[in-house]
């Protein structure tokens, strides 16, 4: 599946098939989040909470892949990320696009 954040794609007709989305909620456990918390006293980078959103991407774009294979799509393009927090240590992650089939 090709993914792009532009509304074309070099050399391709396109056919509009829909809006495509994929979403995942994460947290890290107890452990993780104490720790973190004792380094934002200090500073620096937030290792556990770098992997989570990263594997929160992951998923949320797995999941529009399959959102948009339902389509019978080529590609997703006009693809955007969005988080939000929920509550303290979790967060959602959403990725959206519109899913186009190749004329």
């Amino acid at each position: 599946m090709l993914l792009v954040n532009t509304d074309y794609i070099s050399g391709k007709e396109l056919e509009t098939l829909g809006l495509v989305k994929g979403s995942t909620i994460q947290s890290k456990h107890i452990g993780k989040d104490f720790m973190s918390g004792l380094k934002t006293i200090v500073g620096g980078e937030l290792v556990a909470y770098q992997k989570m959103m990263e594997e929160a991407r992951d998923l949320a774009t797995s999941r529009m892949i399959k959102d948009a294979e339902s389509f019978g799509a080529d590609a997703v393009v006009n693809l955007r990320y969005a988080t939000s927090a929920i509550v303290q240590g979790a967060a959602e992650v959403i990725v959206y696009g519109t899913a186009v089939k190749f004329k």
